[in-house]
């Protein structure tokens, strides 16, 4: 079954002489329960493909429809409802809020949406991500996988239609790196979740199902 479906997304900044085209014409699909890692240089318009398929920006032209719906035939405010409720995102620099604990920073997400925590769930995502007996302590306090770990809680505790994490190793060490991986390949297998990540690490990218790789704002190659 289709889940994502990316068309002919192009992204341009500036004009005439200042003009950048980040994204060129890109066309995928991604089918529900898939892990797709999306591989290239720095510039390559890779972030920026994450972005639009997260609804973060929007496109010059293409279209982006998750779950069926086109998401950018909603509004502003639409689309930030949508996007808290149906996308999961994990960032490189993890984007804490540094005055919540790791238990209101994961149920922060159901917190804006004045939706009822279930207390069971959370207490399984906790267990999930090693973090029951660092629940109430800051991000100030923990380690970097233990914020990463955090930040995945926050963005799995929705039930989302999909995940993108955005480099979500490059500011780690490799034992974290190789503990978020495997955490994300879990969160994959058992939980059916799609995830799409963005990373320039090839040995990390090969834990996907499939690996996209774009240079100058284009697909080129699939594999």
């Amino acid at each position: 079954m289709e889940i994502l479906r990316v068309r002919n997304l192009t992204k341009i900044y500036g004009k005439e002489e200042a003009k950048v085209v980040a994204l060129d014409n890109v066309s995928f699909s991604v089918e529900k329960g898939e892990f797709v890692a999306i591989v290239g240089a720095s510039g390559s318009g890779k972030s920026t493909l994450l972005h639009l398929i997260g609804g973060v920006d929007r496109p010059t032209s293409g279209k982006v429809y998750i779950d069926g719906k086109d998401i950018f035939e909603f509004n502003d405010d639409k689309l930030a409802i949508f996007r808290r409720r149906q996308v999961g995102l994990i960032y490189q620099f993890y984007n804490l809020i540094p005055i919540l604990n790791v238990e209101e920073n994961i149920t922060l997400p159901l917190s804006l949406d004045n939706r009822e925590i279930d207390k069971q769930k959370l207490d399984e995502m906790l267990n999930l991500l090693g973090l029951q007996n660092r629940k109430t302590h800051l991000p100030n306090e923990l380690s970097g996988g233990q914020q990463q770990r955090t930040s995945i809680g926050r963005a799995l505790i929705t039930n989302p239609t999909i995940i993108l994490a955005d480099e979500p190793t490059g500011n780690l060490d490799s034992k974290s790196s190789d503990e978020i991986v495997a955490l994300l390949k879990k969160s994959n297998k058992e939980f059916k979740q799609t995830i799409i990540m963005i990373t320039h690490n090839m040995e990390i990218a090969k834990c996907a199902d499939r690996i996209i790789r774009i240079e100058d704002g284009k697909i080129v190659s699939e594999v």
